[in-house]
């Protein structure tokens, strides 16, 4: 196997969370070679599936100066030269935006004049990477390229949970419930920062899109709506 004497990733894609150099397996390193890490990354150093270090944006050299514990780990036969195995996690810092969440089911709400309805939900989100070694180690694991399709769903998941039971300490009336959607927001997103967090992902910013009833209860609140009409109509006969 080659050893490694430049360790970069610049080509990557617009929706790549990490990608790990090798893409399988361990490369072959030595003390010297050089890690350059872009300015919209980070690198996080690894051996034995064992975080060593993490590098902002720059160029750096391998040495026992900066991963001390590379002294412990090779050997000095060849001067300091012999090669050792590791794998280098590069992770984008940069903000994941207009990413979408919406129930795919309907979610039961108690409306306050209608009783117990089903709704849907939907909006965005945006995202970026706080804690690269957490997410390597919780979400990622040894997977060589991971975008956010890959951990969309289980984030779609987390969020429409906390949602449902957001929804469920709101005590008004569905059409209060769409004027109050930046509330609804606000208190989502509060709600979401410590599973966000739990991942190595800040959560930057969360939108409701709409947040609207099945056809059969469209009807029902617009028969409502109707009858309201005529009541007031009354009081001017």
């Amino acid at each position: 196997m080659a050893i490694i004497d430049l360790i970069e990733y610049p080509n990557e894609a617009r929706n790549e969370l990490v990608h790990r150099v090798p893409e399988d397996g361990s490369g072959e390193f030595r003390l010297g070679s050089q890690l350059v890490v872009r300015e919209s990354q980070q690198a996080v150093f690894f051996r034995d599936g064992k975080a060593l270090d993490v590098f902002g944006p720059g160029r750096h050299t391998l040495s026992t100066n900066n991963i001390p514990i590379l002294g412990g780990l090779i050997g000095f036969a060849f001067g300091g030269n012999s090669p050792f195995k590791a794998e280098v996690v590069f992770v984008s810092m940069r903000e994941f935006t207009d990413m979408k969440w919406g129930s795919i089911q309907p979610l039961v709400y108690r409306d306050t004049e209608l009783g117990m309805i089903r709704l849907r939900a939907f909006g965005t989100y945006s995202m970026r990477v706080s804690d690269p070694q957490v997410l390597v180690n919780q979400v990622v694991g040894q997977q060589g390229s991971y975008t956010t399709a890959a951990i969309d769903d289980f984030l779609k998941s987390v969020i429409i949970t906390e949602f449902n039971d957001l929804l469920a300490d709101v005590q008004t009336s569905i059409l209060d419930l769409a004027r109050m959607s930046r509330e609804v927001a606000d208190g989502a997103r509060a709600a979401l920062a410590d599973d966000f967090n739990r991942l190595g992902l800040e959560l930057t910013s969360f939108q409701v899109g709409a947040i609207t009833p099945p056809e059969e209860v469209q009807k029902r609140i617009d028969e409502r709506s109707g009858m309201a009409a005529l009541g007031d109509m009354g009081t001017y006969t």
